[in-house]
This record gives structure tokens, C-alpha cells and sequence, in this order.
């Protein structure tokens, strides 16, 4: 049985700083894709908060990590509810920004059998700052946790990493969007956590082992692959871990990966071993799938424990 995130002694939990996007995503459900110039009917549409990094602070949260966000909102009713969002959950607050020059990002998502395409407007994401992170980081020290992703600037993700790595944090990157710009920050990377289509992406190759040694050689010593239905695998040199996933029917996929990379974090802030925390974390990313929307959908830490007990 692997050991249990709660196993470890509240004294020994470091922080998790998160830097990252918050999103309103406007989602709804379509048959199929429209094509061009077409119009269909969709259905069950609704608001809900997210954006990678919002969702994966509130997904350490209801882990039981201590979270701090750091990020950009608009001056507007989207933003008050993102930040609303991120209280309610636990997470501090107090290096979000709100900016008046730019609206909240929105994410437009159409789910088609469970399955998501989304479309971003970054808004306020994109004026997130290098003084915003060193605020962020100014109360964190070594062996705290930083995740970030790739939806804020890049140059801003490069540097928070880079400042966290000189300050003694693990740090993680889920390179989602991903883009090739990242490679250059491998070098600051301690777990880099990508899922197969990312990884095909960063690593230049369809194949699977070529991509992986094509990242390795860039400078990635501690990988993490999501593998959706078929689990994840964690690799370090030559050497392979694989999780297995849990079956579910889903509902809609949007948060399945961040919840992943939140309950990650949160595990290792308590010293879980890694492996017993991806268990978990993928037991979270199976239940967050059963249920619509971003942060509505990602279950807290006694669910996912309960539903690790009935399998």
C-alpha cells in the first residue's frame, strides 16, 4: 500500500509556490466539431473557474499542501471570481495581482465526447511581471516546492525557475502549451512533467523512447510522463516506473492533467516518495474526469482516498 500524502507530519510540509495562469473557462458541449462556417447546437453550457495554474493551486490545496499563487487578473467580475475560487480552497492569495489595463483570461472550451478543445485569450496573464515572482519567492527557502506551466510569458516561467533552483526549491515544470522556447529552461528543471503529446512536441520525435532521450539530452533528469488512460511512467536515466491508471468513465478531461501535477506537488512538499505520490495524484486525475468543469471537477483529499478504497 503506498503511503498516504496525510502519513507525514504537518512540521515537516514545505510550501508549494505556484506560478501560473487563472482563466474563466466558458465550456460547452457539442455532437461533434463544427466545421467551417458551420453552426450546431451545443449544450450545458456553464462558467467555471480555471487556467492551468489556478487549477493546479487549488488542486494542492484540496491535497492538503500549503499553496501560495502567484499571477495576473483583470480589474473585473471574472477576475473577483477566479481569486473567490482560490480562497475558498485554501490558497493563498496574496501574490495575486490585479492589473486594470487587461481583462481576465478566458478559455473558450467545446467538449466533444468527454474530450476538450480549448481556445485562450491569455488577457491579464500576459502582464504577469519578474517583481511578481520575486515577491512570490521572497518568503520561500529550500526544500519548497515551485511548479509552474506555460501559460504566462515564458521569459517570466524562465526566471521564476531560475530564482527558485538559486533559492534551493524542487522545482517543477508541466510544459503545457508546450513550445520548444522551453528547452532552454530545462537546466532549472527538477521534474519535468509532460503528457504524451507534449512530450512528442519537446522531444522532437513520434516515437516514444527517441523523445525521451532527445528531452534527457536537454538537460531533463527527472521526467514524469502522463499517459492518460494507460497511467504515467517516471523516468530517470535508464531506469522506468509506471503507475497505473484507474478506470472511469469520462465526463470531461479539462482539469485531468493539472489535478495530476497539483496532488504531485503536494506529495512531494510532504516527502511522500514520489512514486506513492503519483499513485495518488493519478487516483485524483481518474475521479477529477467523472465530473464537469475545471475546479468544480477536482476532488478533494478524502474523496480521492475513498474512491482509492473501493477499487
Amino acid at each position: 500500500m503506498f503511503k498516504k500524502i496525510d502519513d507525514v507530519g504537518e512540521r515537516s510540509m514545505k510550501k508549494i509556490v505556484l506560478l501560473g495562469s487563472l482563466n474563466m473557462d466558458l465550456v460547452i458541449t457539442s455532437p461533434y466539431m463544427p466545421k467551417e462556417g458551420e453552426t450546431i447546437k451545443g449544450d450545458s453550457f456553464m462558467s467555471t473557474p480555471g487556467g492551468k495554474g489556478a487549477n493546479q493551486a487549488v488542486a494542492a490545496a484540496r491535497a492538503g499542501g500549503k499553496v501560495s499563487m502567484c499571477g495576473c487578473l483583470g480589474e473585473d467580475v471574472f477576475g473577483s471570481e477566479l481569486k473567490n475560487s482560490l480562497l475558498s480552497s485554501g490558497v493563498d492569495c496574496s501574490f495575486l495581482r490585479t492589473d486594470s489595463q487587461q481583462s481576465t483570461g478566458i478559455a473558450i472550451i467545446i467538449v466533444v465526447d468527454g474530450d476538450n478543445r480549448i481556445i485562450l485569450d491569455s488577457g491579464a496573464n500576459a502582464r504577469l511581471t519578474r517583481a511578481d515572482v520575486d515577491d512570490a519567492l521572497s518568503e520561500a527557502g529550500p526544500g519548497d516546492i515551485f511548479l509552474s506551466q506555460l501559460e504566462v510569458p515564458h521569459d517570466i516561467v524562465d526566471y521564476g525557475l531560475k530564482k527558485a533552483k538559486g533559492k534551493g526549491l524542487t522545482t517543477l515544470l508541466n510544459p503545457a502549451p508546450a513550445h520548444l522556447q522551453c528547452v532552454q529552461s530545462f537546466e532549472y528543471v527538477d521534474i519535468l512533467i509532460p503528457n504524451e503529446s507534449e512530450l512528442e512536441i519537446l522531444g522532437k520525435s513520434s516515437d516514444f523512447d527517441t523523445a525521451v532521450k532527445n528531452v534527457q539530452a536537454a538537460g531533463v533528469k527527472k521526467l514524469i510522463v502522463t499517459l492518460g488512460s494507460k497511467g504515467s511512467v517516471l523516468i530517470e536515466g535508464a531506469e522506468r516506473h509506471y503507475i497505473d491508471s484507474y478506470k472511469v468513465k469520462a465526463v470531461d478531461t479539462t482539469a485531468a492533467g493539472d489535478t495530476f501535477c497539483g496532488y504531485l506537488a503536494a506529495g512531494i512538499s510532504k516527502g511522500v516518495a514520489i512514486t506513492d505520490a503519483m499513485q495518488i495524484a493519478s487516483a485524483a486525475a481518474a475521479l477529477s474526469v467523472t465530473a464537469a468543469g475545471a475546479q468544480k471537477s477536482i476532488p478533494c483529499y478524502n474523496s480521492v482516498m475513498e474512491f482509492v478504497g473501493k477499487e
